[in-house]
């Protein structure tokens, strides 16, 4: 990325700022796999800590996270059900079904979130033709629905609906922390009803790389195993560990200027003719909007314009388009956005 870019493609393009690179360089190590690496056992004892969780493991990603955990929590056969626009059905490359042989049965909510009666809806029946329920995922905040955050209370009603029929639970918190800093919820609330909960290090937090993967001490025990089958198993990793501790200790209040630099792009966008755009659905850092049939250009071609302008997003889909708001994004940064989208906007 250059410096001249502004990059909202994702809040994946942060980089370690130069206090976080020096934390790195400096950080004391050993061997994770023997579990004699300080830093990266400080950095699972503060998530595990952060999440109200008895144990935490350090993995290089989230997606390894969610694998791990539907691993431990399910069989060859069983289902996972979580909403249909959900980061594992979209965005693991099958790994549900090539790590776990598990199938999915996803759930039609609205912006990534759904009701305790549709869970119950699904359940299936416990009868040798069907697969067998087993785990309940969900994502907070939503990726596709927007950076959209689960109510607590539907949150808990959902998880208890499970519970009723003793169903797992699995939190895909990659962005929990904005869910956190933008509703007032403490990350264990948040996690308390939830037999594992991931975190990911390397988006709004502003690490280089790592997720943390969060639950009881017999499951991290379970995890550890298959974080070396799958190949995630690292030695002196305290280096990229530090990059997650020094995030976790100056980084998760600042997400509040993400947020409000996304509301800054969402409210410029809705004054544009040409845009469709419901700025009260910003809760967090994401940003969706379309393109309406005003706009000649489809989503793939008006991105394209824009970065050659110097301002990156992400087309999903022929008329919808994805920005979002991070560590390396300023509002100086937000205002040269929308004006270059006003420009390509009019041709």
């Amino acid at each position: 990325m250059t410096e001249s870019l502004i990059d909202l493609s994702s809040d994946t393009a942060t980089r370690p700022t130069s206090d976080m690179r020096r934390s790195m360089a400096e950080a004391p190590v050993g061997d994770e796999q023997k579990g004699e690496d300080p830093t990266v056992n400080l950095l699972q004892e503060k998530t595990a800590d952060l999440l109200g969780k008895e144990a935490a493991i350090f993995l290089p990603s989230s997606t390894m996270s969610n694998e791990i955990a539907f691993k431990i929590h399910t069989r060859p056969g069983d289902e996972i059900m979580m909403e249909q626009s959900s980061h594992p059905i979209h965005f693991e490359v099958g790994g549900p079904a090539f790590h776990s042989g598990a199938m999915i049965y996803p759930i039609a909510g609205q912006r990534g979130l759904f009701q305790p009666d549709q869970l119950q809806a699904v359940i299936r029946p416990d009868a040798p033709h069907f697969p067998r329920s087993r785990l309940v995922s969900l994502e907070n905040t939503h990726n596709m629905g927007g950076g959209a955050i689960w109510p607590l209370e539907q949150l808990e009603a959902v998880c208890a609906t499970a519970r009723q029929h003793d169903l797992a639970l699995h939190l895909d918190g990659a962005r929990l922390l904005n869910a956190v800093v933008a509703s007032g919820v403490p990350a264990a609330r948040y996690a308390a009803p939830f037999d594992s909960v991931c975190l990911c290090l390397s988006k709004g937090l502003g690490a280089p790389v790592g997720s943390v993967l969060a639950g009881s001490q017999d499951f991290i025990r379970e995890a550890r195993r298959y974080k070396h089958l799958f190949g995630g198993a690292m030695r002196q990793a305290g280096i990229i560990a530090a990059g997650g501790v020094y995030a976790l200790d100056h980084n998760i209040e600042r997400l509040a200027e993400d947020h409000a630099h996304a509301h800054l792009l969402a409210e410029g966008l809705s004054s544009m003719t040409g845009v469709d755009i419901n700025p009260e659905h910003v809760e967090t850092n994401i940003i969706f909007f379309e393109l309406t049939p005003e706009t000649p250009l489809t989503a793939p071609e008006f991105v394209e314009q824009l970065a050659q302008r110097g301002v990156r997003m992400i087309a999903m889909g022929p008329s919808r388009i994805r920005a979002v708001t991070h560590l390396d994004i300023s509002r100086p940064g937000i205002e040269t956005a929308i004006g270059v989208i006003q420009d390509v906007l009019q041709g």
